[in-house]
């Protein structure tokens, strides 16, 4: 299944395309409002997904970027092995190692990832995220969905 390895490739085109007109046009934690509940707003996530371990002294660059070279090389196996009749499973995989390798292309270069798409409703905020998020949350959510509608039908996930 690797004629899906496109969808990977837009995903890292769109998500460092985004980063660059942001890194490029902002200023670090500027904020331009866009929607009452949505607005772009410029941060640099030196840990993962919510800033997880971004204070943890520098070792966690090198970590979350082990973490993405093997799941990158692990998808990339799993979808070689992909049998033809799975297509949203590879649609799905796609998506995850799209974000995957967007994220790490930020890692490698900077040590952090630049976030910028902001959710919000008052004072609460979900935790800025960028294309690259976007991607892996999407995919995962389809291979959940998936997984579910497969089981549900009888088919045996293999």
């Amino acid at each position: 299944m690797l004629k899906w390895l496109w969808l990977a490739v837009l995903v890292v085109v769109l998500d460092q395309l985004s980063k660059r007109m942001v890194d490029g046009s902002m200023q670090l934690y500027q904020t331009i409002e866009l929607l009452p509940f949505f607005q772009l707003t410029y941060l640099r996530n030196h840990g993962a997904a919510f800033s997880f371990l971004s204070d943890a002294g520098g070792w966690q660059r090198w970590f979350f970027i082990a973490l993405s070279v093997a799941a990158s090389i692990g998808i990339s196996v799993w979808l070689k092995k992909l049998n033809a009749g799975r297509q949203r499973e590879a649609i799905a995989w796609s998506l995850v190692l799209g974000g995957a390798l967007g994220n790490l292309i930020d890692r490698v270069a900077y040590g952090y990832v630049i976030d910028f798409l902001d959710v919000f409703y008052q004072n609460w905020h979900w935790p800025a995220f960028n294309v690259a998020d976007s991607a892996i949350t999407v995919g995962v959510m389809y291979l959940l969905y998936d997984g579910f509608v497969t089981s549900r039908r009888g088919s045996v996930v293999a």
